[in-house]
């Protein structure tokens, strides 16, 4: 597939969601502004319900969450942030609802501890499985994260419980409400499910501690001036996503080489919600990408998804995949050293990190002098 041709697996509803919709496609949409109406006042009585009866956790938790569905950097800025709570002595927990992972009767599951992964990545799913690779914490899935939290508060002490795309999950009370804002993807249309990709309306951020607006440098910024004013009514800080290096796996291990695509010819693979910014990354490694997999976000791979990748290899140098689709793709036998995934990095400058830590760390300090 030529890298500038759609992917057949993204939802063709994603293509109403442009800012300047074409008229021949104004129809369509106005049945899903109707919809958008009734979901927005469903999300409202949700919120009202649980902020009624919601609980609060035995332990400070740090939500990590977004107002828009794909990708605005949700689990690298969740491994950065638990990551360098440790770095300050800190006992830190994850806890990720484990979206498209195989039902199980279990309240919650342990997904790993101490770096070792306890359940297969199709029980955890691909992103806390991910995690569970570089994160030497535990690792819990559950639907109510409360649960979550109560299976990792038997297994010893915490200070903080981080917990993974939860701005929506209103139920559970949080000490920290984190809002990753994409800087290439903005708000879109700054519509509603169906008819734009907003969970929830731009004003929620009221509800969130501080923004932190994520940058991948592969495209302008799309977040309008209008839309800025509202962020900066919060604490807004600015973290970037880059490439770190790559991944290979060698003797079952994930190993990091350099990162080394300048002229080499590449097929990516990837199951994203929004692909745009992968390919975009490896164009800017100097990749020559010559053909180009999407999948559905969180994709579930078959042995007919390998063969079709294995097919389309014999003119590439290598296969370049993300790390949350290497945990599922590793167990297909890809010809040695042919498979790689791109490691990502979340940096943020000196200040904006000291008044990460300073948000955070004052609450922990306060909840251990309260209790």
């Amino acid at each position: 597939m030529p890298p500038s041709e759609p992917s057949p697996n993204r939802p063709r509803i994603e293509r109403l969601w442009q800012r300047d919709l074409p008229v021949r496609l104004l129809p369509a949409w106005l049945g899903l502004a109707a919809a958008s109406g009734f979901y927005r006042i469903g999300v409202g009585a949700r919120h009202l319900y649980w902020r009624m009866v919601k609980r609060r956790a035995p332990v400070l938790t740090v939500s990590v969450g977004n107002l828009t569905v794909g990708g605005t950097g949700k689990t690298p800025f969740t491994l950065f942030l638990a990551k360098r709570l440790q770095s300050h002595g800190l006992r830190v927990g994850i806890v990720s609802r484990g979206y498209h992972r195989a039902r199980s009767r279990a309240r919650a599951e342990l997904v790993a501890d101490g770096g070792q992964l306890k359940i297969s990545p199709e029980e955890a799913g691909d992103e806390p499985a991910m995690m569970a690779k570089t994160f030497t914490g535990p690792i819990a899935v559950a639907k109510r994260r409360i649960d979550g939290i109560e299976l990792l508060s038997k297994l010893g002490p915490l200070d903080v419980v981080i917990l993974d795309d939860a701005f929506q999950h209103v139920r559970l009370s949080r000490d920290v409400d984190l809002v990753l804002v994409s800087d290439e993807r903005g708000f879109g249309n700054g519509w509603m499910l169906p008819a734009g990709p907003m969970r929830e309306s731009i004003n929620a951020l009221g509800r969130a501690d501080a923004i932190i607006v994520t940058n991948t440098g592969t495209c302008a910024s799309a977040i309008r001036p209008s839309q800025m004013k509202k962020l900066t009514a919060r604490k807004v800080l600015h973290a970037s996503v880059r490439p770190r290096a790559l991944l290979v796996i060698e003797n079952g291990a994930w190993r990091e080489t350099p990162l080394g695509l300048g002229g080499r010819r590449v097929l990516a693979v990837s199951g994203l919600a929004d692909s745009s910014g992968f390919n975009a990354m490896l164009r800017e490694l100097d990749a020559d990408l010559v053909g180009v997999f999407e999948y559905p976000d969180h994709h579930a791979y078959t042995n007919a998804d390998w063969q079709a990748i294995v097919n389309a290899m014999r003119d590439t140098d290598l296969v370049v995949t993300t790390e949350k689709d290497l945990v599922k793709l590793e167990r297909f036998p890809f010809p040695r050293d042919s498979l790689y995934a791109l490691r990502l990095e979340v940096t943020m400058d000196a200040v904006d990190t000291r008044a990460l830590d300073e948000l955070i760390l004052g609450r922990v300090t306060a909840a251990t002098a309260n209790a």
